[in-house]
């Protein structure tokens, strides 16, 4: 009795099915796993992007900079034992900065 290997998805490239077909079956299993997650993380973020976009953005503060986005919030920041006001948001996986001035206009 012999067994026929299982037939791969006609939109997976070929290299991607070369690759498997010579791996090993701890491998392929490790591969399933890998291939789950990063399947579901990257559902998760397209989510995530979809329901930031849908989200009504409040009204653009009059001194918000055209190049900082309106979901942007001020922090403080001490530099040199003074105090200053910095634009942040997050851009993917990354915090932006933007300086906009003192906390206390005579420093």
């Amino acid at each position: 009795m012999s067994y026929e290997p299982p037939t791969p998805p006609a939109n997976l490239p070929t290299e991607i099915v070369n690759t498997l077909n010579e791996s090993e079956p701890e491998q392929l299993r490790d591969v399933a796993t890998y291939a789950e997650a990063l399947a579901e993380h990257k559902e998760r973020e397209a989510r995530l992007e979809e329901s930031a976009d849908q989200e009504e953005v409040e009204e653009r503060p009059d001194d918000l900079p055209d190049d900082v986005p309106a979901k942007a919030t001020i922090t403080i920041k001490e530099i040199n034992n003074n105090h200053y006001y910095y634009w942040q948001w997050r851009e993917g996986e990354k915090i932006r900065s933007q300086y906009k001035g003192p906390v206390n206009p005579d420093e």
